[in-house]
């Protein structure tokens, strides 16, 4: 049986991008996998997308579970946060800039305000100025 493209699917392009820090190598031994990574990456942007719950993962799509524990390991070892890192470089390349950004700018409250805690008025019940 087929399964349903969703919106959230990866297309080659993307996959192209982001499968080298996904996929494994089995020429030393090891089982291959039950589902495709890129499968799996297909679970887990269905539920970044749709803010579905976990369990509620559309059957055609890898089992929940295995995309739950899969997404947890990969968050565990830092991959999209490598994953962020190339797309963030591929991008400022893409807009004719350094790979790398030579500055940055860090803004703080320049005004203080004059009213610490905010208005302050009567409390009945405690007979005094209060909060």
């Amino acid at each position: 049986m087929a399964r349903q493209n969703y919106p959230s699917d990866l297309n080659d392009k993307e996959w192209d991008l982001i499968k080298e820090f996904v996929e494994t190598d089995f020429s030393k031994g090891g089982r291959p996998y039950k589902y495709s990574r890129r499968e799996i990456l297909n679970g887990y942007f269905y539920v970044l997308k749709t803010g579905c719950q976990w369990r509620y993962l559309p059957s055609d799509l890898p089992h929940w579970k295995t995309v739950y524990l899969q997404h947890r390991r990969w968050m565990r070892q830092g991959i999209f946060e490598e994953i962020y890192k190339k797309l963030h470089r591929l991008e400022r390349l893409r807009n004719n800039k350094t790979p790398k950004p030579s500055a940055g700018i860090i803004d703080s409250q320049s005004i203080k305000t004059g009213e610490k805690g905010g208005i302050r008025g009567f409390d009945g019940g405690k007979k005094n100025q209060g909060t």
